[in-house]
């Protein structure tokens, strides 16, 4: 991939690191990582107040050919293009079940229209992927590998933002054998109906998303209450920070709201790579951040598959899933409270 010259990026005082035209974050990955020591400080640091002013930012020079990314949504494109009975095997699939294919056109939760079809597929430990079309299995198998390493590696650099190793968050949720996700968004054209969109408001279940788009703008991410249409800068991903990272900084990072609108005219496309914890593990603040803070630890624990099935199986409210685990949300609720079987620490 061609190193990109930030031409779409301004620095925002010394030292303090690149941002959109909008004020979005950008990381240069390339510094984060292949920098002087001085270099890499700044970009750690300058990652760290992403994480906590934001939830999310660009990252840049990430080494994943846009090619790459060409052909990932185009295999996507083909599948949403194959006859309904080809595909129907994966649309009567649950919430926890490694494929599924949905289309929610027009269809109407809590008085919304959600216009959207997409593919869902678990890529690690194991890749699960639709027998058509058949050159979907290589190419989610490269793309899955590259992007999971590109986030392991923020997960690295996030974790030295905290003052921790830089090992630390990927031992205590056994990064290893993280749990991954691979997700393809078709949002048809809404035409005149102006009410439609195409995700609600929500934040993510895991720990970090890596997202880019067709060219058609629709991503819209909630900043010091107002809601910013996301306008990425060529070549780069979106990264958003998801509620385990939330729960394992203990409030630091906040998962950032988010949703999708739909165009009128043109169809838009999405494709998301998201990476939690490994399923099994139980996921808690960092004693030692927990330690630091003032209130102690603001989450319980929580095993990752147990959080993400509440969360798959309930319609997205915002990031209502991390009451479950919220503390003083616990206290005020702990009588009665039907999530209280969720809770493991």
């Amino acid at each position: 991939m061609a190193r990109l010259d930030r031409p779409d990026c301004v620095e925002n005082g010394e030292g303090a690191g690149a941002y959109n035209e909008d004020g979005i974050p950008v990381v240069d990955f390339d510094v984060l990582i292949n920098g002087d020591s001085d270099q890499r400080l700044a970009a750690i640091l300058h990652l760290g107040r992403a994480c906590t002013q934001w939830g999310f930012f660009m990252v840049i020079n990430h080494g994943i050919p846009e090619s790459l990314q060409g052909a990932t949504m185009d295999a996507c494109r083909e599948l949403f293009s194959l006859p309904t009975e080809e595909k129907s095997e994966y649309m009567e699939a649950g919430p926890m079940d490694p494929v599924r294919v949905g289309t929610g056109f027009n269809s109407t939760v809590d008085g919304a229209k959600y216009w959207r079809e997409y593919l869902k597929m678990f890529a690690h430990p194991e890749l699960h992927c639709p027998a058509k079309p058949a050159i979907l299995r290589e190419i989610a198998t490269e793309y899955a590998t590259r992007t999971r390493g590109l986030m392991l590696e923020l997960t690295t650099a996030i974790s030295k933002s905290l003052g921790l190793d830089g090992s630390r968050i990927a031992e205590a949720l056994n990064l290893e054998n993280c749990f991954q996700i691979l997700v393809g968004n078709y949002y048809p054209p809404a035409g005149p109906d102006v009410g439609a969109i195409g995700m609600p408001t929500h934040s993510d279940h895991g720990l970090l998303t890596l997202l880019f788009q067709n060219g058609v703008d629709g991503l819209q991410v909630k900043h010091d209450s107002e809601w910013l249409l996301a306008k990425p800068i060529p070549g780069s991903f979106f990264v958003i920070v998801g509620d385990q990272l939330e729960i394992v900084s203990n409030g630091r990072y906040k998962a950032v709201l988010h949703h999708a609108l739909v165009d009128g005219e043109q169809a838009r496309m999405s494709f998301v790579s998201l990476i939690g914890p490994c399923l099994d593990a139980v996921v808690k603040p960092i004693p030692e951040l927990a330690r630091d803070a003032p209130q102690g630890a603001e989450f319980r624990g929580i095993r990752y598959r147990d959080y993400m099935e509440h969360q798959q199986s309930n319609k997205l409210k915002e990031n209502a899933a991390l009451d479950i685990v919220r503390v003083h949300h616990q206290i005020l609720t702990r009588e009665g409270s039907p999530n209280s079987s969720l809770i493991n620490v």
